[in-house]
């Protein structure tokens, strides 16, 4: 759901995203150092991708040069970063970008009414994908990014989609462990299942207190003309001030005014 970089990192070097690529050929090696940066990283030293990746130094060296060649990489004072041709390949993908399109009216209007940070993920296997963070005027201390990742359990963007996954898609959330990222995060599948049979039958997801001290959040899915969840909207709101139940039937619209739309095209 929300945006400081720690947790967020943390969770992205431990849940798993795709299957590895193939380090004996030139193009897993390239992808390998790719996926090695995450959406905190300002700057990486050819030491710290080395450890990230395993590559030896020599070779590192090379696939490093190659993509500040093709633009894919950025170098500065001995630090690698990601390139804007990485960028300006993300916002071709095709999916994400007609998604963003139908869903931002629907979500700045959602954001104008309530005032609090609202977002739209995709699942990627067993993690949600931030698509689009939409922060209001008073900012909220939430663990997400948009190009950012969190697991599927524990955030009200997750449960919404996860509630609406194959049946697989949980069993690998339970078998990788239900982690503890506040003493309120629930980490019993019983109490998981049953939370999510709550949001197939009243269409959305909450979260209180679970990924974030002190931030609490009210998320629906988004289905496409299939009837299958492809995404999820929410609202996050420090426990001071917001109260998810109150949201939950602006959260509800803005889900079901995509969908429509969607649905439409």
């Amino acid at each position: 759901m929300t945006t400081t970089g720690t947790p967020e990192s943390s969770v992205e070097g431990r849940l798993p995203r795709h299957p590895g690529p193939d380090a004996t050929t030139v193009l897993g090696k390239a992808v390998l150092v790719l996926r090695a940066f995450t959406t905190e990283d300002r700057g990486v030293t050819l030491a710290e991708l080395g450890r990230r990746t395993g590559l030896a130094k020599g070779t590192l060296h090379r696939v490093c040069g190659d993509l500040v060649g093709a633009g894919m990489l950025e170098r500065r004072d001995g630090h690698y970063r990601l390139g804007r041709l990485m960028f300006e390949l993300g916002m071709r993908a095709s999916v994400e970008r007609d998604l963003l399109e139908v869903a931002t009216p629907f979500l700045e209007e959602l954001r104008a009414a309530v005032d609090e940070t609202v977002h739209l993920g995709v699942r990627d296997g067993t993690e949600v994908v931030y698509v689009a963070k939409l922060v209001g005027h008073r900012q909220t201390a939430a663990p997400s990014r948009a190009g950012g990742r969190w697991g599927l359990s524990c955030t009200a963007v997750g449960k919404a989609l996860l509630a609406h996954a194959p049946a697989e898609v949980l069993d690998e959330v339970v078998r990788a462990g239900l982690t503890r990222h506040t003493a309120r995060t629930v980490t019993a599948p019983g109490i998981l299942a049953g939370q999510l049979e709550q949001v197939r039958r009243t269409g959305v997801a909450f979260e209180f207190e679970e990924s974030r001290t002190g931030v609490v959040c009210v998320g629906a899915p988004v289905f496409d003309s299939r009837g299958e969840a492809v995404a999820a909207v929410s609202v996050a709101g420090p426990v001071t001030r917001f109260r998810p139940q109150a949201g939950a039937d602006r959260v509800r619209a803005a889900a079901r005014g995509i969908s429509a739309t969607l649905a439409r095209g």
